[in-house]
């Protein structure tokens, strides 16, 4: 297709999907319900309708129109939803505000809130106070007191690790963990999350934190805008620095150890594939959040982004398979399926100027992350060869105006891919 019909015909997709997430912005729509006091088996009855009436009703949600493919068969999490990243789009979901526990994927939040605070660069030395209060189990990544660490050591211990520990520290730098939870929860708002509470900036279990499928991938969609999350959440192993110490001499050493990436469908595992074109973004797995995860991978210049919440099978990888399937069916799905709703945009998008972000950039220093090695995946199907690169990730952000509804196309430039690793 000539490129200015297909821009004609991109503009007004793009301006009727934003015209329908304005008229879904009513005080009504945006009303959601109250947390349960304890997890239930089965969602509520009725929950935030935030992004269309349909994301509000319990059970899936899908409109297969055009010829598009029936849903895997086999998903059994409690919540999930397919989301195209650029238009915003909501392909199919499930439960998608129902309120649960998040477990690690509220560091999406984390990330998105904090990051732009520091220079990589700055240097903090840990202070035992830092690391108070961590939850029992947490998962760590091996900060130690009285240690020197840059900002970039701690963002890696965070996404690649999802270091309950380098959240802490960075907590601690942040003005404290209370602090920290004031942040969130207002960033969350100025999303439109309004399932989210935080009560713990790590997503360990506490009373009262909950988000959602629809907020968790809000917070994604948010945090790809900038440089720093979308290399840290595609890198698949880094060298994190050690422990001082000192040999009988009295000369003092730090050897740096290796950490991977816990995402699965970045990293691979026994029995779950490096998915093809995956860019990140962060699991999670606590007692009362069972396994959940979101993530973004891009196809034929197609960019989706899916969450799973909780799956009932009893397989640690089983968020990873659940969400692959998702994958593989919404990019047959694309341009095939109506949408079911719309991820709305922040609240500050209403007084954007329509050329500001031109560059692609919402935050991040944009200094890259030197010394680690980031990837995005495998080749895509179809691909002239065994190993592709993806050219970039495009996303949507909706500019909502005094005069009018715009949509601002923005590159998510991706970190280049590398071959897969040969996994022992």
């Amino acid at each position: 297709m000539p490129a200015p019909k297909k821009a004609l015909r991109r503009s007004l997709t793009v301006t009727a999907a934003a015209l329908t997430a304005l008229a879904l912005l009513s005080p009504a729509a945006l009303a959601a319900p109250g947390p349960s006091a304890s997890p239930s088996a089965t969602p509520p009855a009725s929950m935030s309708t935030v992004g269309g009436a349909r994301l509000g009703r319990p059970g899936t949600q899908v409109d297969l129109a055009g010829g598009a493919p029936v849903l895997p068969k086999d998903l059994t999490a409690r919540s999930w939803i397919v989301a195209d990243a650029e238009s915003g789009d909501v392909l199919a979901a499930h439960n998608a505000h129902w309120r649960l526990a998040p477990a690690s994927t509220l560091k999406m939040l984390f990330a998105d809130t904090l990051l732009p605070k520091w220079p990589k660069t700055t240097k903090h030395k840990v202070e035992v106070s830092d690391l108070a209060g961590i939850g029992a189990g947490s998962s760590l990544v091996g900060i130690k007191e009285e240690e020197t660490y840059t900002v970039h050591d701690l963002w890696l211990g965070v996404f690649l690790r999802s270091g309950n520990d380098a959240v802490h520290v960075l907590s601690a730098m942040n003005g404290g963990v209370d602090k920290t939870v004031a942040d969130m929860n207002a960033h969350a708002e100025e999303l439109q999350a309004l399932d989210t509470t935080v009560a713990s900036p790590d997503g360990y279990d506490m009373p009262g934190q909950v988000s959602s499928a629809y907020d968790l991938t809000l917070f994604a969609r948010s945090g790809l805008q900038k440089k720093d999350f979308r290399e840290y959440a595609s890198t698949v192993r880094a060298k994190f620095p050690g422990e001082t110490t000192k040999d009988k001499k009295g000369k003092t050493s730090r050897k740096p150890f290796e950490i991977q990436n816990t995402n699965r469908l970045l990293a691979g595992d026994y029995d779950v594939e490096v998915y093809p074109g995956i860019a990140g973004v962060k699991n999670g797995n606590t007692t009362n959040a069972g396994s959940t995860f979101t993530g973004v991978a891009e196809r034929d210049d197609r960019v989706l982004l899916v969450t799973v919440m909780n799956p009932a099978k009893d397989d640690h990888n089983e968020v990873y398979k659940e969400t692959a399937r998702l994958f593989d069916w919404g990019f047959k799905a694309s341009g095939k399926a109506r949408p079911v709703g719309q991820l709305v945009p922040p609240r500050s998008a209403a007084a954007a100027s329509p050329s500001a972000g031109s560059s692609g950039e919402a935050g991040g220093t944009g200094k890259g992350t030197g010394g680690t090695k980031p990837v995005a995946g495998a080749a895509a199907p179809g691909g002239s060869s065994g190993v592709g690169v993806a050219a970039g990730i495009t996303a949507g952000v909706l500019v909502l105006l005094a005069g009018g509804v715009f949509l601002i196309n923005r590159k998510w430039p991706l970190p280049d891919l590398v071959r897969r690793r040969t996994r022992p």
